[in-house]
């Protein structure tokens, strides 16, 4: 990258810090006479069992732990609180429950429709289409999944409700996510989103960042989603992009990926529902080659069960997941899970 090129990024920076930092100048805060400071612990687990029946499988059944997540929130007024969060799950450098710090997070509502994040927070870049999907304890979101962004990072976010209908978000993170050495390459990742609501039951949104690199190619996101829900169904569709990187914080000139997923609900009754996903990931052929560079892992998932809820913050689904390759050489995969999330 050169000169001008840094010059602009950190302009860029400037004014985003400086739009947040005015905007906490510009109002008061309201008076907190009757609030009597209070907090609450949280947690929340993901379990499973499966069988896998994919041909040449070595493991074909087992019992998991994907996921414990352990947390305490703090509210020092109405408008000032506090999170921290601990994310017990697989790591390749460490035990198969090695536990990260995901998130340390203070939220200030600056004003009526504005706030401000700061420290290890949550994203928002697939908040939305995940809490759409439902059922995150058995298969992420289609940009989590992939490696579009990571759901916490080091840095700074601003919440605001432009009208009823429609709010933002900014911010500015260090880019590499919650569990890498933080600000490796000095190069901050800058985006947002746009959420719009027009009636009842139906949201759109629109995301997109970008982060420069040492290679010369800075790494950019898109994604478009749009949802509807009505009484007991609920209907969900995405389009993604990411270019040159092979990974959110892996930037590789010219390495870009896209794809889609489209997912349903039908809620029969207070307790049971049915659920589908069909996800599609694709990536470029690079000059001279004769296949995508990401061949081996393109193709398209496939989910379908039903779930069960017999009380609040306990929820069982069975269901089966299959991946089709886009490399006829790969077998692909077909398996049956039983899930379970319980949390507080």
């Amino acid at each position: 990258m050169n000169l001008n090129q840094n010059s602009i990024q950190m302009k860029k920076q400037l004014v985003f810090l400086s739009i947040l930092f005015i905007s906490i100048s510009s109002f008061s805060q309201s008076t907190e006479e009757d609030f009597k400071p209070s907090g609450e612990v949280q947690f929340k687990v993901f379990w499973n069992y499966h069988y896998d029946f994919t041909q040449n499988a070595t493991k074909t059944s087992a019992f998991e732990l994907d996921r414990s997540y352990l947390g305490y929130k703090y509210n020092f007024s109405k408008d000032i609180s506090a999170k921290i969060t601990f994310d017990a799950g697989s790591n390749t450098g460490g035990s198969e429950y090695t536990a990260f710090l995901k998130i340390a997070q203070l939220d200030w509502k600056v004003a009526n429709g504005v706030k401000l994040s700061m420290g290890l927070i949550g994203l928002k870049q697939f908040n939305d289409q995940e809490d759409f999907w439902g059922y995150r304890y058995l298969f992420k979101s289609f940009q989590d999944q992939n490696g579009f962004g990571s759901s916490a990072d080091l840095g700074i976010n601003g919440e605001f409700a432009i009208t009823k209908n429609l709010k933002a978000n900014f911010f500015l993170i260090n880019g590499e996510g919650f569990r890498a050495i933080q600000d490796a390459d000095g190069n901050q990742k800058i985006g947002g989103n746009l959420v719009f609501t027009p009636v009842k039951g139906l949201i759109a949104k629109i995301y997109a960042d970008n982060q420069p690199t040492e290679i010369g190619a800075d790494i950019t996101t898109y994604s478009f989603f749009a949802g509807y829900s009505a009484v007991n169904w609920r209907l969900g569709a995405e389009y993604n992009v990411q270019n040159n990187a092979t990974k959110f914080a892996s930037p590789a000139a010219d390495h870009n990926l896209d794809g889609f997923s489209i997912y349903s609900t039908y809620v029969i009754n207070k307790k049971f529902e049915v659920f589908g996903r069909y996800d599609q990931i694709s990536s470029n052929i690079l000059t001279g080659e004769t296949t995508a560079w990401n061949n081996s892992k393109d193709g398209s998932q496939m989910i379908t069960g039903i779930q069960y809820a017999p009380l609040k913050g306990l929820k069982f689904a069975l269901n089966y997941q299959g991946f089709n390759f886009d490399d006829s050489t790969k077998d692909n995969k077909s398996l049956v899970f039983l899930n379970a999330e319980f949390k507080l």
